[in-house]
């Protein structure tokens, strides 16, 4: 036993480790790798501690290099460039875990474009921890499209939904039959992805409402995302003292907001008072017109 800690932690010391203890026993990765592929284990589902420091690690699958372990307490505190090495290397490890192809830093279009993690001729998963302008969003998101590529968004902490939704996380969010409008977001130190679905905001503010599920980032994981029906959830209401309430503060602080509504009001010869229930209370969707602002401009145009 003594001879063959020796032998790995001297031929693989380092960033990665091709051996590591598992209930006090040395296992090797690409043993492990192989019970995952058989349907024997789940890919992390048992703890891996490193031989010298004894920290836990955890089993890194590659669909073309040699299975490994790394410490887990490299992906922490090390900033979004860490966040998201860490991050491919999960999701892809789990993807390929599940059967899929998948593979890291895949050049396509002629070099134009380097998708963070090929999963199958067809789909392609970004993972966004940094800052990304629009302009470069859309030119890769039309990349895949001519190539005829589903590109699958999911974001790393910066990015992720909270009370209000933000203009710079619009672009992430996809809707489907199922899920509504839905964003995805990873998380590497607990390995998890978090689906916030069914997401909506209030009547005539950016604060979001929404319902959140979360998945482990193994092969278990991710085959019940890819099938998770929720149930439908109809439009939430704020209560009518709320929404009236936020109308007066935007009015009485001449925020932006509030001097497009006032200015509308005041054309319309209307006080708030006089606006409907619903417009005050009813949720919407992203990407639709705060619904104060709709109902005073359908008005103005049905005169």
């Amino acid at each position: 036993m003594k001879e063959l800690y020796s032998f790995f932690r001297n031929k693989y010391w380092g960033e990665k480790m091709y051996a590591a203890l598992l209930d006090k026993k040395l296992v090797l990765a690409i043993s492990e790798a192989q019970l995952v592929h058989q349907g024997y284990k789940k890919l992390n589902g048992t703890f891996y501690h490193c031989p010298s420091c004894k920290k836990r690690v955890i089993l890194i699958i590659s669909q073309y290099k040699a299975p490994f372990f790394k410490h887990l307490s490299l992906i922490t505190g090390e900033g979004e460039k860490q966040e998201h090495l860490e991050s491919k290397k999960l999701l892809c490890s789990a993807l390929v875990a599940c059967g899929y192809p998948a593979r890291m830093e895949v050049s396509l279009a002629f070099n134009q474009l380097r998708a963070d993690i090929l999963a199958s001729k067809k789909i392609a998963f970004e993972i966004q921890c940094a800052p990304l302008s629009d302009e470069e969003y859309q030119h890769r998101h039309t990349l895949y499209e001519k190539l005829n590529i589903k590109d699958i968004w999911i974001v790393g902490k910066r990015h992720y939904l909270k009370k209000k939704l933000i203009r710079s996380q619009y672009k992430y969010l996809r809707k489907s039959p199922s899920w509504g409008w839905y964003l995805l977001e990873i998380e590497p130190t607990r390995q998890k992805i978090h689906l916030k679905y069914h997401i909506q905001l209030e009547a005539n503010s950016n604060r979001a409402w929404f319902q959140r599920k979360d998945f482990k980032l193994d092969e278990d994981g991710l085959k019940q995302l890819f099938t998770f029906m929720p149930p439908t959830i109809p439009l939430k209401l704020t209560s009518l003292e709320k929404g009236k309430n936020y109308l007066y503060r935007q009015l009485r602080d001449r925020t932006k907001f509030g001097r497009e509504v006032g200015e509308l009001l005041y054309k319309q010869k209307l006080t708030l008072d006089q606006i409907p229930d619903q417009v005050l209370m009813v949720n919407r969707d992203p990407f639709t017109s705060k619904r104060i602002v709709d109902f005073l401009h359908k008005k103005r145009a049905s005169h």
